[in-house]
């Protein structure tokens, strides 16, 4: 006897806290609460029409993320960018990509090879725009997410979308003065990395990953020195 209804799940309701989490974490993301930003939490309660309690639970989630402070009998605040943070962040991203690649390539199919295809070829696409760099961000994101979730394991996923937060966080801050002068850079090293999955070379693929990262790394960690001369040059002018 058949049944119909076999494969259909419970459906699963968000917690109050997990709401106010996924509503906090967005609003730090998009720079709505900037680094350094004091959290006064019962207020934030008042806005969300919360008790305070989610608003303590979210708050500790966030922590736990590093994405902001919790002073004792000092407040709460969004997390600074600290450029030392961001450079041993990537050194931790590098490691968890590569290994996602190496579990990929034992696990590619026809599918996956052509949805690597695709976004490849999406990433070529000339940005001349705000709405179309975001796009491009989207995209690139995607790509390096699906070597991730390709590589089968939810730990891995788990510990590197906390990576990434801090990276994402970052790049918003510094504004990337100077990104369309990478895309070049960009759209060769992607076209290797899409040649290394297409021919199942793992040894290779992990190699041009790391280079990959390595330059993104430095090119943010220039982008927030400047960004951090730009800032110390104003106070100092301010105070002249």
């Amino acid at each position: 006897m058949s049944r119909p209804n076999a494969s259909i799940s419970p459906l699963k309701h968000e917690s109050v806290a997990d709401k106010v989490f996924k509503i906090l974490r967005e609003n730090i993301l998009t720079q709505v609460f900037s680094p350094g930003t004091r959290l006064h939490l019962h207020d934030l309660a008042a806005k969300l029409g919360v008790s305070i309690t989610p608003v303590n639970d979210a708050v500790n989630r966030l922590a736990f993320e590093g994405l902001v402070e919790i002073r004792a009998r000092g407040g709460t605040f969004v997390s600074s960018i600290s450029i030392q943070a961001v450079a041993e962040t990537f050194e931790l991203r590098a490691a968890l990509e590569c290994l996602a690649a190496e579990k990929m390539i034992q696990r590619l199919t026809p599918d996956l090879v052509e949805r690597f295809r695709e976004l490849t070829q999406a990433l070529e696409k000339l940005v001349t725009s705000a709405r179309e760099r975001t796009w491009h961000e989207q995209k690139n994101t995607e790509l390096h997410q699906l070597i991730i979730h390709s590589a089968g394991s939810g730990k891995l996923k788990e510990m590197y979308q906390t990576l990434n937060t801090h990276i994402t966080i970052a790049r918003i801050h510094c504004g990337g003065q100077n990104w369309s002068r990478r895309l070049a850079d960009e759209v060769d090293e992607h076209r290797a990395i899409l040649q290394a999955i297409e021919q199942r070379d793992s040894s290779a693929l992990v190699r041009l990953l790391r280079q990959h990262i390595d330059r993104a790394k430095a090119n943010l960690l220039a982008d927030l020195e400047n960004a951090d001369r730009l800032v110390q040059g104003a106070e100092i002018g301010h105070e002249d």
